[in-house]
């Protein structure tokens, strides 16, 4: 099973950044942090690495069910989305399944909390 469900945009890096932004809300979802592995790899390495972003989404309803749910869940929140440039040009949008993420977790209600997030997420995706 893959953890994971992507789509490639033709557009440019920034430009993937605002409509992945704007997607996330449009579903529901806030962004609580953003990583910029390329900024972090040269300042703590001194490398050069494609623009690569992680985004930290939260659907705040489904997260509360989620916690009430699983107190520890927590240690796997929030749902990550990345934001890639590709090395042959494009940029590469890519989600974390969270149903996949769940299985590490033996608790029937939040496979239905996963799914729906699931969803979600795949509308943002798809609607890239």
């Amino acid at each position: 099973m893959e953890y994971w469900f992507a789509k490639r945009l033709g557009i440019p890096f920034d430009d993937a950044m605002i409509e992945v932004m704007n997607a996330l809300t449009r579903e529901g979802f806030g962004v609580l942090s953003v990583i910029d592995i390329r900024a972090t790899l040269k300042k703590k390495l001194d490398v050069d690495f494609q623009d690569y972003v992680i985004l930290g989404a939260c659907h705040p309803p489904s997260a509360y069910r989620a916690l009430q749910a699983e107190d520890k869940i927590g240690l796997m929140l929030p749902c990550n989305v990345i934001v890639q440039a590709m090395p042959d040009g494009g940029v590469e949008v890519a989600a974390v399944d969270p149903v996949a993420s769940m299985k590490a977790v033996d608790n029937p209600e939040l496979r239905e909390i996963a799914e729906q997030v699931r969803d979600k997420l795949k509308a943002v995706v798809d609607g890239l």
